[in-house]
């Protein structure tokens, strides 16, 4: 198998320099509740023995974190963290 170096020797485009910064503050703020969920995954088990798990339970939960995640996007400092080393990406560049 060989390797095409054309591929390779293109240069990284880091950020649109025609993205607004509203798109980059919701895309930073999407990241972030990715990252919330993950924990909220790990953080929020809803295993009760007492209680047998019904159809469509996990479902419910899922999503459930999934609204909590996207509620608490851009609050914790990691969407404007982010947000921040972009814009410093995109100056440079």
């Amino acid at each position: 198998m060989q390797i095409n170096p054309q591929i390779y020797n293109k240069p990284i485009e880091y950020i649109n320099k025609n993205a607004s910064d509203v798109k980059l503050k919701e895309q930073t703020d999407s990241f972030e509740a990715l990252i919330l969920k993950y924990m909220l995954d790990s953080a929020l088990k809803f295993d009760d023995h007492l209680y047998p798990k019904e159809v469509g339970s996990e479902i419910y939960q899922s999503m459930y974190k999934d609204s909590i995640a996207q509620s608490l996007s851009g609050s914790f400092g990691y969407s404007e963290l982010l947000f921040n080393y972009l814009k410093d990406i995109q100056k440079e560049v």
